[in-house]
């Protein structure tokens, strides 16, 4: 026969694992309440997020220099920029599309001053060329951020040519 001393031992072993068991769900909860909060805000954050993949050719600061920036947006393709020349400043390239070039893979540009032109991946470079075959340079990726020490991070930067590629194929091939 059960006592009553031994029922109240018994109750009282019953509400400390309640109790226990209570505040483990609460702390469950709020923990999965600020996973859900990381998670929703770093997807806010990551769908704004620009990214850009820059392409070079010649020296910089020399007149045959010339730079193509592929910005993306909102996991969206977005602008293109490209400079020329030694004080050249970043002027609007219009996207004309995806489009073959000798069988590869491409897409269209066309240049501020009307001049239409293919840009196709080729390794971890992109040639760049006209349909006449009178402009053509392979561009290499540019790496923009400091060196020795000196100069700023580029947060939007493809870290790598491998990285900028694959955003121009994600963004600007399909």
């Amino acid at each position: 026969m059960i006592k009553n001393k031994d029922k109240l031992n018994c109750y009282k072993l019953i509400l400390t694992a309640l109790h226990f068991n209570i505040n483990a769900m609460r702390r469950n909860f709020v923990s999965r309440l600020a996973l859900l909060c990381i998670i929703f805000l770093s997807g806010i954050a990551g769908a704004n997020a620009q990214k850009v993949a820059n392409y070079a050719v010649g020296q910089y600061g020399k007149p045959n220099y010339e730079h193509f920036s592929f910005w993306t947006k909102a996991g969206k393709r977005a602008q293109i920029a490209y400079t020329q020349g030694k004080y050249g400043e970043d002027k609007p390239v219009k996207y004309l599309g995806k489009a073959a070039y000798e069988g590869k893979a491409a897409f269209r540009v066309q240049l501020p001053n009307g001049t239409i032109l293919y840009v196709i991946p080729s390794g971890i470079n992109l040639k760049v060329q006209s349909a006449t075959k009178s402009y053509s340079k392979t561009f290499a990726w540019a790496y923009e951020g400091p060196v020795d020490g000196r100069g700023t991070f580029c947060s939007e930067c493809a870290e790598d040519e491998k990285d900028a590629m694959k955003l121009l194929r994600a963004y600007y091939l399909k």
